[in-house]
């Protein structure tokens, strides 16, 4: 099978189209230029896409990660030449599902190429199944570590055995291990746990049948024995309800007397009041409260009269005090002002005659200074001083001396004569006479405003007194006119409310005996029928017979209910013949499931070692094609491989003595493994001989290793049609001049 062009609405390609050669075809492009999708569309054409992957963390379902960038449906067509014919396939959007629909066709003809389906077309036009091309002809996203799978197991197995490939080892191991599984998988899962468990079940409800069996038979023992015991309680209760209701009985005749009675007193209270009508109670104590307030005012009255006396007293001894010769008839205030006119010219007077005083003082002085001054005048100039202007002056000196002097002893006897009035010495002495006359004077004030306020307050109750009286008194005439007096008001206020009370004492025995009578009759009280017969008295007391019959009856409901339950346990239980029946078929099931584990253990057990044989001599040719490829990639520094079942590579130097893990190899040595056993895979697990394609697969080759590889390609593509995509430039010129090799720019 050859591809002759492929055709795509796949992803970042937009109906792009892709013609690769018969041989080598060498694909180059830069990163993003679509070469991984193109690997994916070539596998994708050839078995469909999943519509079950999911999205996952890290990861895009296939479906979803080459949805066509321009949002048109996805599509795409290959055209095949398959045993000398053209074929063409193509693959559409049927309805929500990628790649749903599916045509295959000759080319230039739409008849259809028979039994190729879309479920199966990849597997006929390789060959093999969708696991083996991925882990063989397809190495896409740059992986060329090869893992096995059990359909790639059974192939490669088949170079090993006869060559069947209906079953490999692990699907064999699987299968019975889900057998062994189903039997038991641990100590709580499988059959046989299952079976044990049931078993168990079995076993314990024919334990608990036959325990129930036996509480029921104790459970009905005791329920008889509790009836029994609640009936006697019961006729002893009763018992005691007719004694009661006996006592009942004569409690409501000696009620019904005692109603009668109350009924007949309150008649003739009623009676009584009918003749003389009383203020209703309310009036009355409102009346006893005036007559309190009297007495009140009485108290108060009394209290007063020695407080008024005591306040005129001191009112008059006040006014005795404020008797002065110095100011009669005046107010304080008066006195007062008096007194500081008095002092003022007093003390006006006081200061003249000083002044006066040092006035003469002064003119005697100048006068003999002057008299003298003149003599000394006359004597210097040596004449006889003249006698008669000397004594003129004098005379005048002593006539202004004489006037000064009789001008202060005036003023001096004017103020001795001002206070010598009031028998003081100084003003201040007669400023504080009037000040102390003053505060006289206003104490009498006071005392007799106090002995006033007494007064008023006095007559004021006096007068609430003798209305307060004349009213009660009016009040009380009216059911008791014999009253005249306060003690007469307040005898006649008592017996009528003395009445009133006894009225309304009256009132409420009538009605509790009444009610006492109501109460027994809903009781069940009522008149004796003829007489009662003589009753036994039970051992018990009545509320002992009632605890105990409330105790034995619950006792027996509780009896009762589990009674029941085992009756229902029992029903639910089935027969025990049936019960013994089923505990013997699942102990000979369980017996048979445990020889059957026993088998399938053994048979897994065969099966390993039959398989630890057969990797001793794991397919040989596959190693051999795997080193002989080895060696061409590696210039035959590794000429030899060897192969686990699990595909692990080991290498062998050519002068080495033991092999080594691919674990230890390099990157680029790896990769050169893993390659040399992918072209192995195809070349002897792929029949059909498919197209490869290789996607960047060489991209940790050095320069030496990438011409062994492209030269092991080269000559590969004469027997099979060979895709390589490449970022680089390396492969071109190393394949520069090579024959048959086609070259694609993306």
């Amino acid at each position: 099978m050859k591809i002759k062009s492929m055709t795509a609405t796949f992803g970042r390609l937009e109906r792009a189209r892709l013609e690769p050669g018969p041989g080598l075809t060498l694909i180059h492009g830069p990163n993003e230029g679509g070469k991984s999708t193109w690997a994916a569309f070539w596998r994708a054409m050839l078995y469909g896409i999943s519509t079950r992957d999911q999205n996952k963390k890290g990861y895009l379902a296939d479906k979803n990660r080459y949805q066509p960038w321009s949002g048109a449906p996805m599509e795409g067509e290959i055209q095949l030449e398959l045993e000398g014919r053209d074929i063409t396939i193509r693959r559409g959007p049927r309805r929500n599902t990628p790649f749903g629909a599916f045509s295959a066709v000759y080319t230039g003809t739409q008849e259809p190429v028979p039994g190729l389906t879309a479920s199966n077309c990849g597997e006929l036009l390789t060959g093999v199944g969708a696991e083996v091309f991925t882990r063989s002809a397809f190495l896409g996203d740059g992986g060329l570590s090869l893992t096995t799978a059990p359909e790639l197991e059974r192939r490669i197995a088949a170079l090993v055995t006869s060559g069947e490939e209906d079953v490999s080892f692990s699907q064999a191991m699987e299968r019975l291990k889900g057998w062994k599984n189903r039997r038991q998988v641990n100590k709580s899962v499988g059959d046989i746990p299952k079976l044990e468990a049931q078993l168990a079940q079995v076993r314990e409800n024919l334990e608990a049948l036959e325990a129930s069996a036996a509480l029921t038979a104790r459970l009905e023992g005791e329920q008889a024995a509790l009836a029994r015991t609640r009936d006697g309680l019961a006729r002893q209760a009763e018992i005691h309800r007719l004694l009661a209701q006996r006592k009942l009985s004569d409690r409501y005749a000696q009620a019904e007397e005692a109603e009668q009675a109350a009924r007949k007193q309150l008649e003739g209270l009623e009676t009584e009041l009918s003749t003389r009508p009383i203020p209703d109670r309310e009036e009355l104590k409102n009346a006893q409260g005036e007559l309190q307030y009297i007495k009140a005012l009485e108290e108060e009255i009394k209290q007063g009269e020695p407080a008024l006396k005591e306040a005129e007293e001191a009112a008059a001894t006040a006014r005795e005090a404020t008797k002065d010769e110095h100011f009669l008839d005046m107010t304080g205030d008066e006195a007062v002002a008096k007194a500081e006119v008095d002092s003022a010219a007093c003390q006006a007077a006081v200061r003249t005659a000083g002044k006066v005083k040092r006035g003469i003082w002064i003119f005697l002085l100048l006068g003999f200074g002057g008299g003298i001054g003149v003599i000394a005048r006359q004597l210097m100039k040596n004449e006889t001083a003249p006698l008669g202007p000397i004594l003129g002056m004098l005379a005048g000196v002593a006539v202004v001396t004489l006037g000064a002097g009789l001008l202060y002893f005036y003023r001096k006897r004017q103020a001795r004569r001002i206070l010598a009035q009031y028998g003081v010495q100084t003003p201040e002495e007669l400023t504080a006479l009037a000040q102390s006359y003053r505060e006289r004077c206003q104490a009498a004030d006071k005392a007799a405003h106090e002995a006033e306020v007494i007064q008023n307050a006095v007559t004021e109750r006096q007068e609430k007194r003798d209305a307060t009286k004349s009213a009660l008194l009016d009040f009380v005439h009216g059911f008791a006119p014999e009253a005249t007096d306060l003690f007469g008001c307040s005898a006649a206020l008592s017996r009528a409310l003395g009445m009133d009370h006894d009225l309304a004492l009256a009132r409420e025995r009538a009605a509790a005996c009444r009610r006492r009578l109501e109460d027994l009759a809903a009781q069940g009280a009522g008149h004796s029928d003829g007489p009662v017969p003589e009753l036994p008295i039970p051992d018990l007391g009545p509320q002992e017979t009632d605890r105990a019959l409330g105790q034995a009856a619950q006792r027996l409901e509780q009896v009762n209910a589990q009674l029941n339950q085992a009756r229902g346990t029992l029903s639910a239980m089935g027969d025990p013949a049936v019960l013994s029946a089923q505990k013997e078929q699942l102990e000979d099931r369980l017996a048979r499931r445990r020889l059957e584990l026993e088998a399938i253990s053994l048979a897994m057990e065969t099966l390993t070692q039959a398989n630890t044989r057969l990797q001793e001599r794991f397919s040989p040719e596959l190693n051999r094609l795997t080193g002989q490829y080895m060696a061409r990639l590696t210039g035959d520094k590794y000429p030899a491989v060897s192969l686990t079942r699990e595909l692990e590579g080991f290498v062998r130097e050519g002068d080495g003595v033991l092999p080594r893990s691919a674990l230890y190899l390099s990157r680029g040595t790896a990769d050169q493994l893993y390659l040399a056993l992918r072209l192995a895979v195809c070349r002897l697990c792929l029949p059909e001989r498919p197209p490869i394609l290789l996607d960047d697969a060489l991209v940790s080759f050095d320069d030496g290793r990438l011409a062994h590889a492209l030269e092991l390609l080269w000559e590969l593509s004469g027997e099979q049609q060979l895709l390589l995509f490449t970022c680089q430039k390396r492969e071109g010129e190393a394949l520069r001049g090579a024959p048959g090799v086609t070259r694609i720019e993306l």
